[in-house]
């Protein structure tokens, strides 16, 4: 059976790869491999996520299901001041990111490997980021928004994107039935960009 970029520790032979992106302006490289998401360079919608994403300076951020880390490093180099946590159930994709943030110079990043929130001990979140493992099933996609209304501060906001084709709707009915406020900010090629604020 195939690997999942979702199961814990990755059974397909390592095959480490380096791409690059541009994202937010910035030129960054990421180191990539087999058993992870989009191996083979940023995902559409990590990139739409991370374009339209807004981290006020200064913010403490957490990245779920941070995968090799575009979405997270990114926030950490937006501002020196943020302090982002990124967390996967995938090992190989925490190792990856760890080495991904010292490759781009990050300093202000904490990484590591947890399933959803089990080992998150921080609250208070400013900022909450997820591109949702979709093939997991919608039970751990909603456990996402549901912890993340746990660990954000009042006025905080979780950021999310989702494919229409992947249930979009459904997820936007679901953060509206969590947090106060929810909206579309933006969608593009069948991505929609959600932001719940608690």
């Amino acid at each position: 059976m195939a690997d999942h970029y979702f199961t814990q520790t990755p059974a397909s032979k390592s095959d480490v790869r380096t791409i690059e992106a541009e994202l937010r302006g910035m030129r960054l490289k990421f180191f990539t491999d087999a058993g992870v998401f989009s191996r083979s360079g940023v995902d559409f919608g990590s990139a739409l996520l991370i374009e339209s994403m807004q981290i006020p300076e200064a913010s403490k951020v957490l990245d779920v299901g941070c995968g090799y880390g575009p979405i997270g490093i990114t926030a950490a180099k937006l501002h020196p001041a943020n302090a982002v946590d990124m967390i996967d159930i995938n090992e190989r994709a925490v190792e990856l990111a760890k080495r991904n943030a010292e490759m781009n110079g990050v300093r202000n990043v904490r990484i590591w490997q947890s399933d959803l929130y089990e080992k998150v001990e921080t609250r208070g979140y400013d900022v909450i980021l997820s591109n949702p493992p979709i093939r997991a099933g919608k039970q751990v996609v909603f456990a996402i928004f549901s912890g993340a209304y746990d660990l954000l501060k009042d006025g905080g906001s979780l950021w999310i994107v989702i494919q229409k084709k992947q249930g979009a709707p459904s997820a936007f009915e679901k953060l509206q039935s969590i947090f106060p406020t929810a909206e579309e900010v933006t969608k593009e090629k069948g991505y929609r960009i959600y932001r719940a604020v608690k």
